[in-house]
């Protein structure tokens, strides 16, 4: 039987606000256990907690961002349950009547565009953290997230594929960090998601029983958990078995889930209204100011790039994507730089060491002063393209001028037409089967010859000139 697969998301989003959503504790990552805390975020008795105007501005933010309607008059509400991290035995959030609502992402798939549906957006507070010591056979926690604002935006269960999913979860990711409503940084537990998967027989119109996994906490984790279930899925169903409902834990390592409880067994969590907040009422004037603040967002950058630039369709997404190197990039052709040249690098190698060297694309350590200024020296013929590469490694490594590390490391280019014109005759000379070759219309034999010629002169003739002299002196023969 042919299945279709259904999936829908709940993104949970630390806000990038100073202090914490409803008291003044700082709202930073890190520092010592139980240091960012307080008698309201640790829910002591005889406490009142009061909402940061900043968590409702994120929150409008992202719902404009994302094409949401703006609730004018909500509230906020009591999640019960008990847990060790939830020191108060309840989670503020909201219920009922969330920020945001009925809003939708565009994504692109295989060429194909497709609607994603946003459900709601509301805000709520985050738990501590669990710090499980193995050795000593007991559980601490840390208080330090208590409080720390959140946004959990939930989608329309309208996604089919794994792919879909990841390219919803890197376009929400890349609005959020225009927005700079969070700065997304996964490794942190800023951006992670549960995930619902379901599947059911193609042309059936009602939704198949579905599972959740929690905290998955990077998108691809989220696509090989899809991927997985959706499997694991089939097997039971081809096999005679029933899908339970139920949460299950996803282990990346692994690579494989496991049941964590079923949904029948879940908490009631009678919410209710918080009595110790107001509501929040948003009026025009309030929207409309932050509409404002709103930057130019990734689609709209990515249009632009592909017009004003010249950049192809798949590098200005693929720049775009990313609003830290979409910066880095307009920065250096506001030196100067062509777009195109500069995307090649940010694409190539810069990309490349990066990830080699597990930096996030915020953390190019160099400037686009030096960049911009490495791509002259290559374009005025000073150094070549290879030497600019080296020149790249240079400054992951020590960033400073290009020009310095050229002289430092020989690699300024010959374009000496006399002096390269007596070392491709030496070549030549020595390589009689490449004349054989090409005289039999075998014009790789040029390509051979010019790599000689390179490694005859460390790497630093004019690879154009060679060609080029190499052309003349073989039709000459």
């Amino acid at each position: 039987m042919n299945y279709e697969t259904v999936i829908g998301l709940e993104v949970h989003a630390e806000l990038s606000t100073a202090s914490k959503i409803y008291c003044g504790c700082a709202n930073e990552f890190g520092g010592e256990v139980n240091t960012h805390c307080c008698p309201i975020c640790t829910g002591m008795p005889g406490v009142l907690p009061v909402l940061n105007k900043t968590v409702v501005d994120y929150a409008i933010k992202a719902g404009l961002a994302t094409n949401c309607e703006i609730t004018r008059l909500g509230k906020q509400d009591r999640k019960n349950y008990f847990y060790p991290d939830l020191p108060k035995a309840y989670q503020t959030s909201q219920f009922d009547l969330p920020i945001c609502k009925n809003g939708y992402l565009d994504i692109e798939v295989g060429g194909e565009k497709k609607r994603i549906g946003i459900t709601r957006i509301h805000i709520e507070e985050d738990a501590g953290k669990l710090l499980h010591e193995a050795s000593h056979g007991v559980t601490l926690v840390d208080y330090n997230r208590c409080g720390v604002p959140l946004i959990e935006i939930v989608s329309e269960p309208d996604m089919r594929s794994a792919e879909e999913a990841k390219t919803f979860l890197e376009t929400l990711k890349s609005i959020l960090e225009y927005t700079a409503v969070s700065d997304c940084k996964m490794q942190e537990g800023s951006l992670r998601c549960d995930v619902n998967v379901s599947i059911r027989p193609v042309g059936q119109k009602e939704y198949g029983i579905r599972s959740e996994m929690k905290n998955v906490n990077s998108f691809s984790a989220a696509f090989r958990a899809i991927e997985y279930e959706v499997k694991r899925q089939i097997i039971e169903l081809e096999a005679g078995n029933e899908i339970i409902q139920e949460t299950r834990r996803w282990d990346d390592i692994k690579g494989v889930s496991s049941p964590l409880r079923s949904k029948d067994n879940a908490h009631d969590y009678r919410y209710f209204p918080e009595p110790d907040l107001v509501s929040i009422v948003i009026d025009d004037n309030w929207i409309n100011e932050i509409k404002k603040t709103l930057p130019e967002l990734p689609i709209a950058r990515r249009e632009r790039y592909i017009n004003d630039f010249g950049l192809s369709e798949y590098d200005a997404g693929q720049i775009t994507s990313s609003k830290a190197l979409a910066d880095f990039l307009e920065k250096c052709v506001n030196l100067g730089a062509t777009a195109k040249a500069v995307s090649n690098w940010i694409l190539s190698d810069i990309s490349r060491m990066l990830n080699d060297k597990g930096l996030e694309q915020s953390e190019i350590p160099f400037t686009a002063e030096q960049l911009a200024k490495l791509i002259s020296l290559i374009e005025n013929g000073t150094i070549s393209n290879t030497a600019g590469k080296k020149v790249i490694e240079e400054l992951f490594e020590n960033p400073r001028d290009p020009e310095e590390i050229v002289k430092e490391k020989g690699l300024i280019q010959i374009s000496d037409e006399g002096a390269l014109q007596k070392i491709v005759i030496d070549v030549i000379n020595a390589n009689p089967q490449s004349v054989v070759d090409y005289k039999a219309g075998k014009d790789k034999a040029i390509g051979f010859l010019v790599g000689q010629t390179m490694r005859a002169t460390k790497g630093q003739g004019n690879p154009g000139l060679l060609n080029k002299l190499i052309k003349e002196e073989l039709d000459k023969i």
